[in-house]
């Protein structure tokens, strides 16, 4: 029966629950000394790690054990992670909009992470097992040589889909990388002129500080990955955005005089990151 529960747990997590993505996280990160919590919200999958100290909550070992316990889960829908980590306090039910509304006051750090996409065989191959294996709907008045004879054939049925779908994924494979060639000066074009994604993701919400922030927060992470003329024009674009935000921020805000210290750190940010693309 225990078996079963935690299969159980497994299987709806995969499927997407946030619940049971979260029970499975913490059971794995309560060694550590780690609690999380998690909503999904705008497509992301937002997660708050609270623990005792920081040392518990090291930036790096944290975010690559979430991100191996997440794939091993492959949730349904869910490839963006922003992992939150802050020092625990008493229970708050609206943890989400705390966080937004000041970040920089409420946690240690912030990363959003992407998850790899399963391999598109072994995908298949779980979800029919999710939907064939050890049913239930079997008829419990069946001899057991009946029971035999229609699992065989839902997993003859099985094999058939899954060499099909080998297939499949083999000749669109192929079409995928003939087209690749064919549009890559297209692409490349298309790269030049589309909406930097960033830009589409931020959303002001009234505090310029709090908007400000979120932006260098990518701004940071984009400038660790960033090596082409074309990233670093991106990053630039991103600091000079966050320092235009600093100084919108009123002397009426509690934080004005770190908001104007940091309009003048994101400039120099910028600046640095100009001499990238040259």
């Amino acid at each position: 029966m225990i078996v079963n529960a935690v299969n159980d747990i497994y299987k709806q997590a995969h499927q997407g629950s946030v619940a049971a993505i979260i029970q499975i996280l913490n059971d794995k990160l309560s060694e550590s000394g780690v609690r999380t919590r998690a909503i999904f919200a705008n497509g992301v999958l937002q997660l708050l790690c609270e623990a005792a100290t920081p040392d518990q909550l090291d930036r790096a070992t944290l975010t690559e054990r979430i991100r191996k316990i997440l794939e091993s889960i492959s949730p349904r829908n869910i490839r963006r992670v922003n992992i939150n980590s802050r020092i625990v306090r008493e229970q708050q039910l609206l943890w989400f909009e705390e966080i937004n509304r000041d970040p920089d006051g409420q946690l240690l750090w912030a990363e959003e992470i992407s998850l790899r996409r399963p391999n598109f065989v072994k995908g298949m191959i779980e979800d029919w097992r999710e939907t064939f294996s050890e049913r239930d709907d079997i008829p419990k008045t069946l001899s057991p040589q009946a029971v035999r004879e229609k699992r065989q054939f839902t997993k003859g049925i099985l094999g058939g889909v899954v060499i099909s779908a080998a297939v499949l994924a083999a000749g669109w494979g192929v079409y995928a990388w003939n087209q690749g060639k064919l549009f890559a000066g297209e692409q490349n074009q298309t790269q030049a002129t589309a909406q930097p994604q960033w830009k589409e993701t931020i959303k002001q919400d009234g505090d310029s500080f709090a908007t400000a922030v979120r932006v260098a927060e990518r701004a940071a992470k984009s400038g660790r990955e960033a090596k082409t003329p074309t990233q670093w024009q991106e990053v630039a674009d991103m600091w000079g955005t966050a320092s235009r935000l600093m100084s919108e921020v009123p002397n009426s805000h509690p934080r004005a005089d770190v908001a104007k210290n940091r309009m003048a750190a994101y400039r120099k940010n910028q600046e640095i990151a100009l001499k990238n693309v040259k």
